[in-house]
């Protein structure tokens, strides 16, 4: 996997029009192996210092987690777990010390450098699969609209301006129910990939045909820069914190192909 394809990531982070950021991102190479990544989104809630705790909880365990993380040795998808459940306890141990009622989202990916991918998600941050600008699958929302379309009472466009859209279900730090544990398993990824971790305040203004479309027509730190832009334009003076991460495989040049087959 490390030969004839390249990883190129780059996260955004913007605080929409709201008065205080609770929304934390970030994109970690590992210290040890190349080709070995792991993103994660977190959107906080629980007004202006729960929330970003929270957020900034979910982040400091994924750091801690993934530098111990042993590529070839270790199984990602339990690293993933682990990752959701040690967040959640400390999310909510600090709710006990702090007097306040942190919440957060979890989108995280983590690839292995032979191009083995897993994923986790809980709450309404999504991640997203696409290969050459189609959408391959998608994670499911734990929320209340969200029922409301497994049942087939509205459409995904209903569901996008639900007055109800923003009940979550299911999250890290619910003081009475377990957070949901979605983990999907990707063998291989390949050349034309893209992976988009994101909160809501992204995904509501985009369908996946527009972002599958942009992200495979240019290099994630430009997709990303139009991706912000265009949903702060569409927002109108509304809009929530939004974050995301982007990672996308690119074959190499044909000479970087040359070079590499000519080493020893």
């Amino acid at each position: 996997m490390t030969r004839g394809f390249r990883l190129a990531a780059a996260t955004g982070l913007h605080k929409g029009d709201r008065p205080y950021q609770q929304d934390q991102v970030m994109v970690l190479t590992h210290p040890r192996v190349a080709g070995c990544l792991l993103g994660v989104v977190a959107d906080g809630m629980g007004g202006r210092s729960g929330g970003r705790k929270a957020s900034d909880q979910v982040l400091m365990t994924a750091r801690q987690l993934f530098a111990r993380y042993k590529p070839g040795r270790d199984d990602a998808n339990e690293l993933l777990r682990q990752m959701l459940e040690d967040s959640h306890t400390v999310i909510k141990l600090t709710a006990i010390s702090s007097e306040e009622e942190p919440h957060s989202t979890l989108a995280a990916f983590l690839m292995n450098p032979d191009g083995e991918c897993a994923w986790i998600h809980a709450g309404d941050s999504r991640i997203y699969h696409f290969h050459n600008g189609r959408l391959v699958k998608r994670t499911k929302d734990h929320s209340y609209v969200q029922v409301l379309v497994d049942r087939g009472e509205i459409d995904e466009e209903e569901a996008n301006e639900h007055p109800q859209g923003n009940i979550l279900l299911g999250c890290l730090g619910m003081k009475s129910t377990p957070p949901p544990v979605d983990v999907h398993h990707i063998p291989r990824m390949q050349d034309g990939d893209v992976l988009l971790a994101c909160s809501d305040g992204l995904w509501h203004y985009f369908t996946p045909e527009e972002m599958g479309g942009l992200l495979a027509a240019k290099p994630p730190r430009e997709a990303v820069e139009m991706l912000v832009a265009e949903a702060r334009r569409r927002a109108r003076g509304t809009g929530d914190n939004l974050s995301l991460v982007v990672l996308k495989l690119e074959a190499l040049p044909q000479e970087d192909e040359a070079a590499l087959a000519s080493e020893p």
